[in-house]
């Protein structure tokens, strides 16, 4: 590896010699690590994830931003299937579809069918629908954002808000909407909440301000509403509507009025410059580690180069050494046995917090339901369901997150011994765009009977009074219809009436609580899965980076024991050209130990270069 240049260097110079020097050295552990490093450096992806309940206006947003007409929007329309929205030279569109067993797979459709697929479109071949993928040239995706629009949540037979918080958690940025017609609601800021705990970056937008003239008195009731709830995100108000009109009259006091610009300068701030400045740091840290790795095997061998003694003591540390990594080794079971017995932990933990939240929830709507009528309040129960269910999953992702990233701090308490171990990026909701599918709806209970049935009801029953009391009061030479046969038949069909409402109400109560109680089995059968499914990934995670962290560890030690015993035995007439190629070496590795060190306190310039 040659020497750094003092200046200005590109990052991917620098590490395209720092595989090279790895490739060389026959580390192909590090070099799997830099060139992962290399490829996000080269391709940096910003996903932003947009959000919200039910009628914010979220894809004619996404469309403003993009400046073209990609979602579709209307009164009856609404999102149902995530759309991740990317660069491409053409445009393209792919339904990514899932099955139980199998890799996902990608199926090209229509450009113009992105607005029209539901997950029971026959495209999807029988299978899953996880999201809709799409490609187009368009320059704000161009400079790497990828955008990605999401049902509405919080609504009867919306997608559910923890598969939102598993995208959330993956996340660069979530902008969350909110239109101008009404303050945050309480399931809102909860929303924000969780999302602020998944996700560094978060926007509150303020939609459709064009609509409603108050919407300054919105405005800072929903930034009071975010300060008490301690929630530290960005209001920011918008108008996709006059930023259309900006773009197609190309009036920059349009383009300024709708907020826009605003929310440009938060992207770029927040987002492009946070997640470069992110990325820069993963480099620095691969490099330092790189370096620090090369430097031990090269190192070994030029002190036994220089001076044998030197060199003989050197291979003694190394085989003390040595020992020490192969105890690591060993006690690996240990770190493992810890691994292993907190995902089993986390697994009872979790599951039982979810259970526990779902039952809290049945306990509340059968009390609910046993003191109304469920036939009258059927909607209102169902949005309270969804949202209640929504709030307790999202609550349970949380605690899987946190549990997992403590599981990550215990783990690496193992590795002591060899220094400061870096944490693994643990989401606890990866990959969960399947959740954004519901996971069951309520059906709706038997309609109550009409006037007509009613007035059927209390006939049929007066009609046995009249008759009974017409009888009997014949033989008091009374005719059958009389003032005291009329009268008891107005009162046994008052009370008939009243027996059949209570009987009716009565069924009405036990099938509203029946199917609450189905809805939330259903749930938690579906839950229950995708949590198990996401504590798999999770238990990967730790367990890939932490063994590679023991076996580049031992690697190291190995390739310098193995160096050093080689210089101690090599031919004195080869000694001083090895000893120049070493020091050269070390020199590079040395520029480059200094180099990441700079990047780690230096700010650095958005062009990805760093001054040495």
């Amino acid at each position: 590896m040659g020497t750094l240049a003092p200046n200005a260097v590109p990052l991917t110079t620098v590490l395209a010699d720092t595989v090279a020097a790895a490739r060389a050295a026959g580390r192909d552990d590090l070099v799997g690590r830099l060139e992962k490093v290399t490829e996000r450096v080269r391709d940096p992806r910003h996903r932003i994830v947009v959000t919200g309940q039910l009628g914010q206006g979220k894809s004619r947003f996404v469309n403003a931003l993009l400046g073209l007409d990609v979602c579709q929007v209307g009164d009856d329309t609404t999102t149902v299937l995530p759309l991740q929205l990317s660069y491409g030279a053409q445009q393209r569109a792919y339904l990514v579809l899932a099955a139980p067993g199998t890799e996902d797979a990608r199926v090209e459709i229509p450009f113009d069918e992105i607005g029209v697929v539901d997950p029971r479109s026959p495209l999807a071949q029988g299978r899953q629908i996880v999201r809709i993928e799409a490609e187009l040239p368009n320059q704000l995706l161009a400079d790497g954002i990828v955008l990605i629009d999401t049902p509405g949540v919080g609504g009867h037979g919306s997608a559910c808000a923890a598969g939102v918080l598993g995208l959330a958690a993956a996340a660069d940025a979530v902008l969350v909407l909110s239109d101008a017609s009404t303050e945050l609601t309480e399931p809102e800021l909860t929303f924000v909440r969780q999302i602020r705990e998944l996700c560094p970056t978060v926007a509150v937008l303020l939609t459709k301000t064009d609509l409603y003239p108050h919407w300054h008195r919105v405005l800072e009731a929903d930034r009071t509403h975010l300060t008490r709830a301690e929630a530290d995100v960005a209001l920011i108000p918008v108008s996709a509507l006059l930023r259309a009109h900006a773009l197609r009259l190309q009036d920059a006091q349009l383009g300024l009025e709708s907020g826009f610009g605003v929310l440009f300068g938060f992207l770029r701030d927040r987002v492009v410059a946070r997640d470069q400045a992110v990325t820069r740091q993963a480099v620095a840290r691969e490099l330092h580690s790189a370096a620090e790795h090369l430097a031990l095997a090269l190192g070994s061998e030029l002190v036994a180069l220089r001076d044998p003694a030197l060199g003989s003591a050197a291979v003694d540390e190394l085989q003390s050494a040595r020992a020490a990594a192969e105890a690591l080794q060993r006690r690996t079971a240990s770190w493992q046995q810890t691994l292993a017995d907190g995902i089993t932990d986390l697994v009872g933990d979790v599951d039982h917090d979810l259970r526990d939240r779902l039952r809290g929830i049945a306990r509340t709507g059968q009390e609910w339901i046993d003191e109304n009528d469920p036939g009258r309040h059927w909607g209102a129960i169902a949005e309270w369901l969804s949202g209640s269910v929504d709030t307790a999953l999202g609550d349970n992702l949380l605690l899987t997150h946190r549990r997992a990233e403590l599981l990550a701090e215990r783990i690496a308490d193992h590795f002591n011994e060899v220094g400061a171990v870096d944490l693994p990026e643990v989401h606890a909701g990866m990959d969960d765009e399947s959740s954004l599918a519901s996971s069951g709806s309520l059906a709706d209970l038997e309609p109550d009977i009409g006037f007509t049935s009613k007035v059927l009801v209390g006939m049929r029953g007066s009609y046995g009074g009249v008759l009974m009391i017409g009888l009997a009061t014949t033989f008091a030479g009374l005719a059958m219809l009389n003032p005291i046969s009329l009268g008891a038949g107005l009162i046994v069909g008052g009370k008939a009436y009243r027996d059949d409402k209570t009987a009716r109400l009565a069924r009405r109560r036990i099938e509203a609580n029946a199917e609450v109680r189905r809805f939330l089995d259903d749930l938690a059968f579906q839950a229950a899965k995708d949590t198990k499914d996401r504590l798999h990934r999770i238990h990967r995670a730790l367990r890939d980076h932490f063994a590679g962290v023991a076996e580049r560890s031992l690697r190291s030690i190995d390739a310098s024991l193995r160096a050093a015993q080689e210089a101690a035995a090599m031919a004195a007439t080869h000694r001083a050209e090895r000893t120049a190629v070493l020091e050269r070496q070390l020199n590079a590795v040395a520029e480059l130990r200094r180099y990441a060190e700079s990047m780690q306190l230096e700010p650095g310039r958005a062009d990805g270069t760093v001054s040495g």
